[in-house]
């Protein structure tokens, strides 16, 4: 699945993993159109942040 950052990147879903030294928090674990892995916290993933003065997701899906 794919997903539209709100500055307008492009990020492949890869997968959801529980950390290690805490596996009550879930990453999530994507990469960019480089190739390059990324992961967040799947609470700051998901979540809805101020930007330009509007509340927008961090990471859209791409339908």
């Amino acid at each position: 699945m794919q997903f539209r950052h709100y500055k307008g990147g492009i990020y492949n879903f890869v997968c959801a993993a529980k950390l290690e030294s805490d596996p009550e928090t879930v990453m999530i674990v994507y990469t960019a159109a480089d190739g390059s892995f990324w992961t967040r916290p799947e609470k700051v993933f998901f979540e809805k942040i101020s930007h330009e003065g509007r509340i927008v997701q961090r990471f859209t899906p791409i339908e």
